[in-house]
């Protein structure tokens, strides 16, 4: 993609991110058909209309998924990490996916970052340390957070892990899930005591309203905010002791830093430092973050509470001011024959495995005519092959054209097809239908629509 941005006089920029994928598994179809291959879209198309463009993302680590499936195996974690990190990188590849700045928590500076942002929160004052009540398991003793506690969501009764219910978004810990036990061992929670770092949420409640006011939500996310706002926003510890994450200093000495803060703090100084390399401290971060015009994050729909409504409360307390955020892209699920993709179950296809096999440019359209957008879809062999077999000599121009497109009709599809390619209704299933009129139409001059679309052709 393109070089960041060096000049930090210059002008404003358009940020899009997609999710840092955690380290537990290679991706699959599902993760191409939601963000990932949404926002390098989006951000072809944003180029191609004159926009300065970052693109951030990295890799998650310090979820205990991680761990938790290296155990499993009996393999050893970091380089289990190592090999995920390099299989996704090549996936990115492979799918013609682009960013301009990958943050890596394998990588030497990264903790350090963190470390000093997290003692900042501190310091300041605005993350206490509190003497909190935190479960852990009464079996295994492991604290019960993320993959190591499971439950039902007390909202929606669906079936949750520690952290936010994939179904409904609501935050899910022990005190708020129905019979919550140990994820690894089944054993029953027990509290105890611990002094901790704690977010009070409730502290920015109106920096982050004036931030909800100004950007766009799909209904399903203003639901979940909706929700927040009718209740006391919660306090979060930050840090915990547990045996998996980037190890604190100084106050958080014998913690470690909760994965989702760590999320939320790599996006900040990620972003910031696409923005503006030089950048290299809070105060740099902060500027560098004031010179972004829009901030649209890509993502799935189960991960709507952390960058709807956690990432702008660690935002918040973090001193920027105004959050920068300007919309979300949010996706449903993408199953396969009907259930959802699962990596712990086998049950995907993976993505570099049908990239191998398949032409990429084909598996874009695909994967952008069939998203799960604004409901659900369901990947089947059978669509994606009648898919291949239409679509593939409408690319090569080797159809047979029996109807040409009016011209004054070809004009009116094209820019129809490419302002679906903006984050603000976004919607790529109608720019591949547009293309796939015009190419069936014998137009061959589509703008920068097949370009973006199939990521062929460069920027």
């Amino acid at each position: 993609m393109t070089d960041p941005v060096t000049n930090p006089a210059a002008e404003t920029v358009t940020v899009f991110t997609y999710p840092q994928p955690t380290a537990n598994g290679p991706l699959h179809v599902g993760h191409l058909s939601g963000p990932y291959l949404a926002a390098d879209v989006a951000a072809r198309a944003a180029r191609a209309r004159g926009e300065r463009v970052v693109v951030t993302t990295g890799l998650d680590a310090h979820q205990n998924y991680v761990l938790t499936r290296a155990e499993r195996e009996g393999v050893e974690v970091g380089v289990m990490m190592s090999d995920f990190r390099a299989d996704i990188q090549d996936t990115y590849q492979q799918a013609r996916i682009g960013y301009d700045r990958f943050s890596d928590p394998l990588a030497d500076d990264h903790a350090p970052i963190i470390r000093e942002l997290m003692n900042h929160l501190v310091a300041s004052g605005v993350a206490p340390m509190r003497e909190v009540t935190l479960h852990a398991c009464a079996d295994c003793r492991r604290t019960l957070h993320e993959s190591y506690l499971t439950g039902l969501c007390g909202t929606c009764h669906a079936p949750a892990a520690g952290g936010a219910c994939e179904q409904c978004g609501s935050f899910t810990q022990v005190d708020t899930m129905v019979d919550p036990v140990c994820g690894r061992c089944g054993g029953e929670p027990r509290p105890f005591q611990a002094t901790v770092p704690v977010l009070r949420m409730e502290d920015h409640r109106d920096a982050m309203t004036a931030a909800w006011l100004r950007a766009q939500f799909p209904p399903a996310v203003r639901d979940l905010i909706g929700r927040q706002l009718d209740a006391d926003l919660p306090e979060i510890a930050l840090a915990y002791p547990t045996n998996w994450g980037i190890e604190g200093d100084h106050a958080l000495e014998g913690l470690r830093i909760g994965p989702y803060t760590e999320v939320a703090l790599t996006d900040l100084y990620n972003i910031a430092k696409a923005v503006d390399p030089a950048a290299s401290d809070l105060p740099g971060y902060r500027a560098a973050l004031g010179r972004v015009g829009s901030l649209w994050h890509f993502l799935g729909l189960d991960n709507a509470y952390w960058y709807a409504i956690y990432w702008q409360a660690v935002w918040a307390a973090a001193g920027v001011n105004p959050l920068p955020i300007s919309g979300l892209v949010v996706n449903e699920f993408y199953t396969l024959d009907g259930s959802k993709f699962s990596t712990s179950r086998n049950h995907a296809v993976w993505a570099n495995e049908l990239l191998t096999k398949e032409d990429p440019s084909i598996v874009r359209l695909f994967l952008a005519w069939d998203r799960p957008d604004r409901y659900q879809s369901d990947f089947t062999w059978n669509s994606f092959r009648a898919f291949a077999d239409q679509v593939g000599p409408l690319l090569a121009g080797t159809h047979e054209v029996t109807q040409s497109l009016d011209p004054a009709l070809a004009e009116r599809e094209l820019a129809r097809a490419e302002a679906a390619l903006r984050p603000a209704g976004f919607d790529p299933a109608l720019a591949v239908r547009g293309l796939l009129t015009l190419l069936a139409g014998g137009v061959r001059e589509t703008g920068h629509l097949q370009a973006a679309l199939t990521g062929a052709g460069g920027e």
